[in-house]
């Protein structure tokens, strides 16, 4: 098994997960509905952003010592550009929270939509009995939230509704109440869930009830 990541290892504690688990268990125990939470570190490895940082980053630091040391001498500048580009370049990738000035909030956006509509696919809960899935996507690096309905649940709960619950979560992660905001989110879900789709007889538990991490990292706890 691979290790996961330790940034989203650690953003619940043990108490969290366990508190998470039991509410999206309660909340299954009254409807057809499927909730599921994801974590991840983040939605995209933005590499435009990694060259966007490198020549900015590179080109000032040369500008500093062209200026002081080279008499503002451009045959200094674009070869110290140049060379510096590479390492600053690495720096962004190695330290991914410094990409963030430099991406706009409708790329965010988009990267992070995309990777929820990945990870619903990928974790299985468009597969579902009655399409009932419902998927809690945390993307910690860019600090947003999706929540994602499978058809059977559109016709009643749009996504703008669903919307109200993922800003729940994320105003709950930037004022450090993460857990309880997640759990007030899932518990609204749920009594909507049934509202509309109330628990059955046949009704199954078809998908893990405790967190779950990014894709290469298959442990759920």
């Amino acid at each position: 098994m691979e290790k996961r990541s330790s940034r989203s290892d650690k953003f619940f504690t043990e108490e969290e997960r366990e508190k998470i688990k039991v509410t999206t268990i309660g909340v299954e125990a009254r409807t057809i509905g499927e909730v599921a939470t994801v974590i991840i570190d983040r939605s995209g490895d933005y590499p435009e952003a990694e060259v966007t940082g490198g020549i900015f980053v590179g080109s000032l630091v040369s500008l500093v010592l062209t200026t002081v040391f080279f008499h503002d001498s451009v045959w200094a500048f674009m070869p110290f550009a140049f060379l510096l580009f590479v390492p600053f370049r690495l720096l962004f990738r190695r330290i991914p929270a410094l990409k963030m000035g430099l991406i706009g909030k409708r790329t965010k956006d988009r990267w992070v939509w995309d990777r929820a509509i990945r990870t619903f696919y990928d974790r299985g809960l468009y597969k579902t009995k009655r399409h009932t899935g419902v998927l809690f996507l945390l993307s910690l690096l860019e600090r947003k939230v999706v929540v994602l309905a499978d058809k059977g649940i559109h016709g009643k709960i749009p996504q703008g509704t669903l919307n109200k619950f993922a800003d729940m979560v994320s105003k709950g992660v930037r004022e450090g109440r993460a857990c309880d905001a997640l759990c007030d989110a899932i518990t609204g879900v749920g009594s909507l869930l049934w509202e509309y789709y109330p628990i059955t007889d046949a009704d199954t538990d078809e998908l893990p009830n405790g967190v779950m991490y990014e894709e290469n990292n298959s442990k759920t706890s």
